[in-house]
């Protein structure tokens, strides 16, 4: 004879098998939806979350190219100051060897000298602070 632990569980898996033959069509036909809506929504995730990797592939690939052309411009400019530079060098040079009366004309065009390359120097720093978000 069962006892009673066992005959209550003969009872509950009954009534399980039973509950289950119980859900109607319209039911498991819900189920079905959702479960499918959850399928979807997986894809979905899925799909966002490769796009979101090409994104960041693409974004990185972006900035690498913009570095390497904001190095470029930038050597390019720092060739710009070197020049101006030796150019103001050689005025001082012209300066120190003068004459009375022509070191004036001389002091002259070395303050325009360095003015230019002044300018021209703030121009890159701003130029490279407003690429740079600073």
């Amino acid at each position: 004879m069962p006892t009673r632990a066992a005959g209550r569980s003969a009872r509950s898996t009954a009534r399980t098998k039973s509950t289950r033959a119980v859900v109607s069509r319209e039911a498991r036909a819900a189920y079905g939806e959702v479960q499918a809506g959850v399928k979807s929504i997986e894809k979905a995730i899925g799909e966002i979350r490769r796009g979101v990797v090409r994104a960041e592939r693409q974004i990185e690939a972006d900035a690498k190219r913009r570095v390497r052309e904001l190095r470029k411009e930038a050597q390019a400019q720092l060739g710009v100051l070197r020049s101006r530079q030796r150019d103001a060098s050689r005025t001082l040079k012209e300066l120190r060897s003068a004459a009375d009366e022509s070191w004036q004309d001389v002091k002259r065009s070395a303050d325009s000298i360095l003015a230019d390359a002044r300018a021209t120097a703030s121009a890159i720093v701003e130029r490279f602070r407003s690429v740079l978000g600073g």
